[in-house]
């Protein structure tokens, strides 16, 4: 009996293991970032910029590399229902503060044009709470990025 419910949890911690494939995690952040360029009803060359520069130093990818990545990011959330598919891979794989790190880029996306849509934030929030992150820490994430955007808005000006 002992043997079969270690044979069990030896077979749920390889399946585990197996799906925190590095391919995958690159594959749902992109689409996460994707999904909030987008939500505006527009996903304007400077958003695409921005995210294939982040897949480049984010995962360590050349520019071909990243174009890819982008490509198969979007194939896949345009076949997918909802988000939870992204989100819960993520979940499995990546660390509180990794996932911190990523909802910082959400908002880097989301802040770049300078507008803040009620569509935008609403789904801000809704990544923010399936990748469970709570309140205080999507609003330092926000504040964050804002304060880092301010800055370089003012070294550009």
């Amino acid at each position: 009996m002992l043997d079969r419910v270690f044979a069990l949890f030896q077979q749920v911690f390889s399946e585990e293991v197996e799906e925190c494939d590095v391919d995958r995690i690159r594959v749902a952040t992109c689409a996460l970032l994707v999904e909030v360029a987008g939500a505006d009803d527009e996903f304007s060359p400077q958003e695409c910029e921005h995210i294939l520069r982040v897949l480049e130093e984010r995962f360590d990818l050349t520019q071909e590399e990243a174009e890819e990545l982008l490509q198969v990011a979007q194939d896949s959330r345009d076949d997918s229902h909802d988000l939870w598919r992204f989100t819960s891979q993520i979940n499995a794989c990546c660390t509180p503060a990794e996932k911190q790190s990523i909802i910082e880029e959400i908002w880097r996306v989301v802040l770049m044009d300078g507008v803040l849509t009620g569509h935008e934030d609403h789904l801000v929030h809704k990544l923010a709470r399936l990748l469970n992150l709570d309140h205080p820490q999507l609003i330092e994430a926000k504040m964050r990025v804002r304060s880092e955007l301010g800055d370089a808005h003012e070294a550009n000006g």
